[in-house]
């Protein structure tokens, strides 16, 4: 890699180091602990293939100032699980929308496919999205007059406890299959997206679109969601075996598998959220539909907040955080590169 390239894809990680440790910014050990190794690992890369140039210097410098501040007694905060939630997870996450946005587009391509399959072949549904006892038992809903009479058969706290219980399961399987490169992940997501899409269909074969949708949904928005994010964290654990950047391999499939299970950790709250809407909420068949549109409307927002544009607004604020001769020091370092 060139000199030139190398700094611009780092040099965002370098002054966010930088600015943590002139400014004494308060943040969690472990995190402050990341970036001084990976600014390390850069260090070393740099002394092999830029010997004696301004990038080395430049992290030798930061590496120096940062080794007394590292190994300092770490202290756990009393805080720790709500800074993972607010602080650390989001900002790490920032780092893996590209891998977040490949997982949705698996999934919503293949939910189509799910789609698209059933109204070409009626018996699809039964071969590839739903069991044969579910779909004969959703038939007999239908005839009774109610067709999501499946959320009505179990008490309240048992559908809860048991539907969050197997969405963990589900996630831990996304998450586990990143294993095969990232591929397993993909094809999980792929078989999941499938069914739905052939479920979501079966139901408008039935004349029954709206009424599943404005009722599924109420719990789907935020599992299914979720699901995506899992999926998420096994691409990033696969990725990590196939594209290493300056890292050797297995370092970096360590930093992978612990940064897919930060992100895997970060779904469980979400699903409780959703195993209380289904076991609790979405039961209520007769609500109205402004109420249903609500609550599928919050959610998705609650989702796309806290997965997509809190993340974005962290990264910003650091950034705006970086003094301004810091920046100026290092684009004339990149530029002097160019030369």
């Amino acid at each position: 890699m060139r000199e030139a390239a190398f700094v611009k894809q780092n040099k965002d990680k370098w002054l966010e180091f930088e600015s943590i440790l002139k400014n004494k910014t308060d943040i969690d050990p472990d995190q402050l602990s990341d970036l001084y190794i990976e600014v390390t690992d850069h260090l070393s890369y740099a002394k092999t293939f830029y010997t004696n140039s301004n990038t080395e210097r430049y992290l030798n410098q930061l590496a120096s100032k940062a080794h007394q501040h590292i190994y300092k007694t770490k202290k756990e905060p009393k805080n720790r699980l709500i800074s993972f939630f607010t602080t650390e997870f989001p900002s790490m996450f920032y780092q893996h929308q590209r891998e977040l946005l490949i997982t949705f587009l698996v999934f919503a391509f293949f939910a189509f496919v799910g789609a698209y399959s059933t109204a070409g072949d009626g018996d699809f549904v039964r071969a590839f999205g739903l069991s044969d006892g579910y779909v004969n038992m959703t038939l007999e809903n239908i005839e009774k007059g109610d067709p999501m009479a499946v959320y009505k058969e179990q008490g309240e706290f048992n559908m809860f406890l048991g539907i969050t219980i197997n969405n963990i399961k589900v996630a831990l399987f996304a998450f586990g299959y990143g294993i095969l490169f990232g591929v397993g992940s993909l094809y999980f997501m792929m078989r999941n997206a499938i069914m739905l899409g052939s479920f979501q269909y079966f139901f408008y074969q039935q004349g029954l679109l709206w009424e599943s949708a404005r009722t599924i949904w109420i719990h789907g928005t935020i599992e299914i969601s979720v699901i995506i994010v899992a999926g998420c964290a096994g691409l990033v654990m696969g990725n990590s075996l196939l594209f290493t950047g300056t890292y050797p391999r297995l370092q970096a499939f360590k930093k992978g598998v612990i940064n897919g299970l930060k992100i895997l950790m970060s779904t469980i709250p979400f699903f409780i959220i959703a195993g209380f809407l289904e076991g609790f909420v979405t039961r209520h068949t007769e609500m109205p539909d402004w109420l249903a549109i609500f609550i599928i409307s919050g959610s998705l927002t609650l989702i796309l907040y806290y997965y997509v544009f809190y993340p974005i607004q962290l990264h910003k604020k650091k950034m705006k955080a970086l003094m301004p001769e810091e920046l100026i020091d290092l684009n004339n370092q990149q530029s002097t590169n160019y030369e």
